[in-house]
């Protein structure tokens, strides 16, 4: 059985329908392959060789099952979606692809190339992370925005984003899948050095996410001893709070009153505590 394709973002499904109708099919065109060109904003970066050598033999035997979109410029094309098939065709030395030409702003044209590898679910966490800051800063649009345009909760593209923060060295890891977007996230708030430090560990030994959080915690710098231990309970509903919100949480407490203390990185962490929380900001 066939999987559950995801919902489009708000106001594309006009621009990529779930199934092609009649009038798009009268609109495909062999294109020549050499007057093709891929797309500068294309979001994915990595195209995985092994999936791309599959896809190129299942091309050479069955053929173009899905038309690539493209926008004309001049007496040339670039690539709006698509850009695998158009690859695999090249190394099948396939002469012609069949297409679809349509006339689509620069804004509309990143935005269908951002939804067509995040609907195929192609996009490794950092390369989805640097499609949401590109498409921020070119067009000047907000996180909500982006949120709309993917389909996605505002905190996931928050938390998504929040992993341009991390060094290189285990940027590189998460794109290669040696590990996640999770433990990238879990080690966010340590020095570079630390970053690359634990990222080996979590190679090495395996950890799951919940591990690395405890090893983080025990790498910062032990509080004071309070004169009086905190109760159990208020221990317990620290810890609760903590993994809640995937920040540290501290309560002080003085008999019947007191306050609780979440601990945030930068403006972005911010805004997805208060999302938590269900605040407007």
């Amino acid at each position: 059985m066939a999987a559950k394709r995801k919902a489009l973002g708000k106001g594309l499904s006009a621009l990529i329908p779930e199934n092609l109708e009649k009038e798009d099919y009268e609109r495909i065109h062999e294109i020549d392959i050499d007057l093709i060109s891929p797309n500068p904003n294309q979001p994915r970066k990595l195209f995985e060789q092994d999936k791309l050598d599959e896809l190129t033999e299942s091309i050479k035997k069955y053929g173009i099952i899905q038309p690539v979109i493209l926008r004309k410029e001049g007496e040339l094309y670039t690539i709006i979606a698509g850009e695998r098939r158009w690859r695999a065709c090249k190394n099948a030395n396939i002469k012609t692809i069949p297409a679809i030409v349509r006339d689509i702003e620069n804004r509309n044209a990143s935005e269908i190339a951002l939804i067509e590898n995040i609907q195929r679910e192609d996009l490794n966490p950092i390369d989805e992370a640097n499609a949401y800051e590109f498409i921020m800063e070119r067009y000047g649009i907000t996180q909500e925005q982006v949120s709309n345009i993917v389909g996605k909760s505002r905190v996931y593209v928050t938390n998504i984003m929040r992993l341009n923060n991390l060094d290189e060295y285990v940027k590189d890891k998460i794109i290669k899948n040696l590990i996640t977007a999770g433990h990238g996230r879990a080690i966010l708030s340590l020095e570079k050095e630390k970053q690359r430090t634990v990222t080996d560990i979590i190679i090495r030994d395996g950890l799951s996410v919940r591990d690395v959080e405890k090893l983080v915690r025990s790498f910062k710098k032990p509080r004071p001893r309070a004169k009086l231990a905190k109760d159990k309970y208020i221990v317990y509903l620290e810890e609760m709070l903590t993994d809640r919100f995937s920040a540290k949480v501290n309560i002080k407490s003085n008999k019947n009153k007191g306050k609780i203390e979440i601990e945030y990185t930068d403006s972005d962490d911010l805004n997805r505590i208060l999302e938590l929380l269900k605040i407007e900001d």
